[in-house]
């Protein structure tokens, strides 16, 4: 069990609060619109994740560019005259995620608000930064956190800044995620450890084998985010007294 202090790094999306889920919504719908008489569903979801695979990096992420896709994959697949009512009824599928009420993953508040006092926490994040910082201030977490920080992309250079930049030791730095890809193995290369907690409607495009020997850090794979308190609390019991 880890008592003394340590610097928790948290993701925010497929974390703390759920987000993959509205835009598997709004990919059904899309799916159901375009109505292809010869692909199957598989079919046409893998030329929608070679487009968003071919548009990742700055500017890449959140709903505008989800909204962008699509409207790049029906321009591609539609078999039918292209008007604007279609494109309209398209992109409307992207634009409503940006409204989309915040929802807590199960145990998070509690488990932050247990973990806050005994430890340094940080919130990172990828993804546009107004729309990130929206949800960050939607989501009534901010207090629990020393520093935010939205970057373009996670990555062992964007890791190892916010380590100078925080001046914190990685030994005893821990980030906690459930994208293999970013969260995970990027973190583990920079020299920290991490923890794995998976989530169910994990972007396709952040799968990964998870790479233990990436660097020296330490790898926790755990169930669900209130499992953290058997690790990074003294009190392992204190979440079950939690109201």
């Amino acid at each position: 069990m880890t008592t003394p202090l340590q610097h928790l790094i948290f993701d925010a999306d497929d974390t703390l609060w759920e987000n993959n889920i509205h835009f598997e919504r709004a990919i059904e719908d899309f799916l159901d619109f375009l109505a292809h008489s010869t692909l199957t569903r598989a079919e046409v979801r893998a030329v929608l994740d070679e487009i968003e695979q071919a548009n990742l990096g700055p500017g890449g992420y959140g709903s505008a560019a989800f909204t962008r896709n699509l409207r790049a994959a029906y321009e591609h697949l539609a078999e039918r005259h292209i008007n604007e009512d279609d494109l309209g009824a398209v992109m409307a599928f992207g634009e409503r995620i940006l409204v989309q009420p915040i929802e807590l993953i199960h145990g998070v508040e509690e488990t932050l608000a247990l973990l806050a006092p005994r430890h340094d926490l940080t919130l990172m994040t990828k993804g546009h930064p107004e729309e990130q910082r929206l949800k960050i201030d939607r989501s009534g977490l901010a207090g629990y956190f020393r520093h935010a920080a939205v970057v373009p992309e996670k990555t062992p250079a964007a890791y190892e800044t916010l380590v100078v930049e925080l001046q914190i030791d990685p030994t005893r730095t821990w980030m906690i995620g459930n994208s293999p890809r970013s969260d995970i193995n990027a973190s583990l290369a920079a020299g920290l450890n991490a923890v794995f907690i998976p989530h169910h409607a994990t972007w396709r495009l952040e799968h990964q084998e998870l790479d233990k020997d990436a660097g020296p850090g330490q790898l926790l794979v755990l169930e669900r985010f209130r499992d953290l308190g058997r690790h990074f609390l003294a009190e392992p019991g204190a979440l079950d007294r939690a109201p």
